[in-house]
C-alpha cells in the first residue's frame, strides 16, 4: 500500500508532461499494475490535475543562524521554511558561532542537522579560520568530505595571497570556492558598488590563473553582470548568482517604500544593497543569456528588534526561502520575461549540477492560487521580507523528498 499522485503536469527532461501516474513513497512502483490488471494498491490518491509537479528547489546560499545565533532561526525552523518555500536541499552559510573552520567546531552544526533538518541541510566550511577573511586558512582538508564548498560569505577575503593559496587547495579538494566580495578598502571610502565588482574582478583573475572553481554570491550591480560575463566568454571557471529581490526591485521601490514605512524600512536593508533599475534591468539580461547561473535567496532572518530600527539602522538581511518562488513566478515568468522551464532550471538544476547535488524530490504547486504574502504565516522565526503584503500567485501544495512527505497543504 503506497502513496500516488495522479494528474496534472510533471516537469521531465527540460520540458512538461502530463503526469499519470507519481508514486510518492515508493517510486520504484511508479507505472507498475497488479497481476490482475488493476492499478497498484494505494492507500491514498491525490488528485492534480489543476497542478504542476516540478523538481524540488535548491538553494545555495541561506543562514539558519545556528549554532550561535538561535533567537533569530534554528535548523529546524530553517529547515521547516525551506519545505514550506518547495525546497528540499539548502546550503548553510558559516557566519555561525563558532564557525565551521576546524572539523571540531563543524561537528556541532552537523549534530543539529542530523537531529533537526526536516529537509536535506548540507553546511559550508569558512575560507579562513574563524571566518575573518584574513589570517590564515581553514582546515581546508579535513572540513572537504564533510561540506558542499568553501565561504567566507558575510566577508570578502582581503588578501590576494590569501585567496590564491585557498583556491589551489580547494582545487586539490575538488571543492568550490564561494565569494563574497566586498572589498573594504573601498567600503570605508563609501564605494559600496565598487567593493563588490572591483573584488570579483580580482578573484575572476586569480581563478584563471589557478583554475580553481569559483563562485560568486548574491551579484547586484551592472559591472558584476559585465565582469562575470566576460570572463565565462574567456574560459574562466565561474558561475553566480542572485537573488529574487534584486531582480524585482530596484532603489525608486526602496526610497518609496522608507518614504510610506519609515518604521519598517529594514524590510528592504540587505547586503549588498538593492540599486538602481539600470542594474536591475542588466542583472535579467544576465539571468536570460546565460550569464547569471542560478537564483538563491540570501535567506537571513533576523529578531524583529533587530529589524525595527527603522532603515538605516536595521540589521541586514531579510527572510527569502518562503515566498521566492511565488515571487518570481508572479514578477517574471506571468510578465512574459522568462519562461517557467528556465526559472525551474535556476532554481532547481543549475545549483545541483554546480554544487554537485543530486535532485532528491518533488515540489507540487497551484500556479493560479492567489495569495497575499502576510510573513506572520512564515514557519521561518524570521518575518521580514520586501515582500510583505504582495499578491503573488503559486501555492506550494506538497513537497516529497526522497520519498517522504516533507510538507503538505493541500487546501485550495
Amino acid at each position: 500500500m503506497t502513496t500516488a499522485i495522479k494528474g496534472g503536469k510533471i516537469y521531465k527532461a527540460g520540458e512538461f508532461v502530463p503526469n499519470e501516474l507519481l508514486v510518492v513513497d515508493a517510486p520504484e512502483k511508479a507505472g507498475l499494475r497488479s497481476e490482475t490488471g488493476s492499478d497498484f494498491d494505494f492507500k491514498r490518491v491525490i488528485n492534480a490535475d489543476n497542478s504542476f509537479i516540478l523538481p524540488s528547489f535548491c538553494d545555495v546560499h541561506v543562514h539558519f543562524r545556528e549554532p550561535g545565533q538561535s533567537y533569530k532561526e534554528t535548523i529546524s525552523t530553517g529547515s521547516m521554511a525551506a519545505a514550506h518555500g518547495g525546497y528540499t536541499t539548502v546550503c548553510t552559510m558559516p557566519n555561525l558561532k563558532p564557525a565551521p573552520s576546524t572539523m571540531d567546531t563543524l561537528r556541532v552544526q552537523l549534530e543539529l542537522i542530523e537531529k533537526d533538518a526536516v529537509i536535506e541541510v548540507v553546511p559550508y566550511g569558512t575560507i579562513t579560520m574563524e571566518q575573518s577573511g584574513r589570517g590564515k586558512l581553514s582546515d581546508m582538508k579535513a572540513l572537504a568530505p564533510h561540506v558542499c564548498a568553501f565561504s567566507d560569505d558575510g566577508r570578502g577575503v582581503q588578501a590576494d595571497g590569501l585567496m590564491r593559496e585557498a583556491m589551489y587547495q580547494a582545487k586539490e579538494l575538488g571543492k568550490l570556492i564561494v565569494a563574497h566580495c566586498e572589498d573594504e578598502s573601498l567600503l570605508n571610502e563609501g564605494k559600496v558598488r565598487e567593493s563588490e565588482w572591483k573584488q570579483i574582478e580580482r578573484d575572476l583573475k586569480l581563478a584563471d590563473e589557478t583554475g580553481a572553481g569559483y563562485h560568486v554570491c548574491h551579484i547586484s550591480c551592472k559591472e558584476s553582470v559585465e565582469v562575470i560575463r566576460d570572463a565565462k566568454k574567456s574560459g574562466v571557471d565561474v558561475t553566480c548568482e542572485t537573488a529574487p529581490h534584486y531582480l524585482i526591485f530596484d532603489t525608486s521601490d526602496v526610497e518609496d517604500y522608507i518614504a510610506r514605512c519609515p518604521e519598517y524600512g529594514g524590510r528592504f536593508k540587505m547586503n549588498p544593497p538593492i540599486k538602481d533599475k539600470a542594474d536591475r534591468e542588466s542583472l535579467i539580461a544576465g539571468v536570460l543569456d546565460g550569464t547569471v547561473d542560478m537564483i538563491a535567496t540570501d535567506h537571513a532572518p533576523h529578531s524583529a528588534e533587530e529589524k525595527r530600527r527603522g532603515f538605516a539602522n536595521s540589521s541586514n538581511g531579510i527572510t527569502g526561502l518562503e515566498c521566492a518562488f511565488p515571487a518570481l513566478y508572479t514578477y517574471l515568468v506571468k510578465t512574459g520575461v522568462m519562461s517557467l522551464e528556465h526559472l525551474l532550471h535556476m532554481m532547481s538544476v543549475a545549483p545541483r549540477e554546480r554544487f554537485g547535488l543530486k535532485q532528491n524530490g518533488w515540489t507540487m504547486v497551484d500556479l493560479e492560487h492567489t495569495y497575499r504574502v502576510d510573513s506572520e504565516d512564515f514557519r521561518s522565526m524570521g518575518k521580514c521580507t520586501p515582500f510583505y503584503g504582495h499578491i503573488l500567485n503559486g501555492k506550494v501544495q506538497m513537497v516529497i523528498m526522497e520519498g517522504n512527505t516533507v510538507y503538505e497543504n493541500l487546501e485550495r
